[in-house]
């Protein structure tokens, strides 16, 4: 069942945490959450390139990759026409509605980062429904012949 929990969950998971907790610069003294873009921004880490720059590499950017990696496991799981994928795909809409609403909503989430995750968990969820109809549109088609 763990299966049908869908993986894009994890990065939205980890941005709630770095939002809504303190550790990171969270919220401000006033309870806004403009702190939270900053700690997304914030290099964690930087990688020196071959042309002599640096690449600062933050919190964002990393649930970023995290994201994009995860995508792409989900759109490999979407492809599969067992019963628990309609499971998964239900819970994916679950999440895009949540995320929806927290972006829309929360002071925190209106960031680019955050957009962009919502818009793989919307890809997500239309790669999921699409792939179920292709899918089923050629069940059906040689089930009648």
């Amino acid at each position: 069942m763990l299966i049908a929990l869908p993986l894009l969950v994890i990065p939205v998971v980890l941005y709630n945490i770095v939002v809504l907790s303190g550790a990171l610069g969270g919220v401000t003294s006033d309870g806004s959450f403009l702190a939270a873009e900053a700690a997304l921004r914030e290099p964690i880490f930087s990688i020196p390139m071959a042309s002599g720059a640096s690449w600062g590499v933050g919190a964002g950017d990393l649930i970023l990759f995290l994201s994009l990696l995860l995508l792409f496991f989900e759109l490999l799981k979407s492809t599969s026409s067992q019963k628990i994928a309609i499971v998964n795909h239900a819970l994916s809409m679950i999440l895009f509605v949540v995320c929806l609403v927290e972006f829309l909503l929360l002071q925190g989430f209106a960031t680019s980062v955050f957009f962009l995750i919502l818009t793989m968990v919307l890809l997500d969820v239309l790669a999921g429904f699409i792939v179920t109809i292709v899918a089923s549109r050629k069940d059906f088609d040689f089930g009648g012949r």
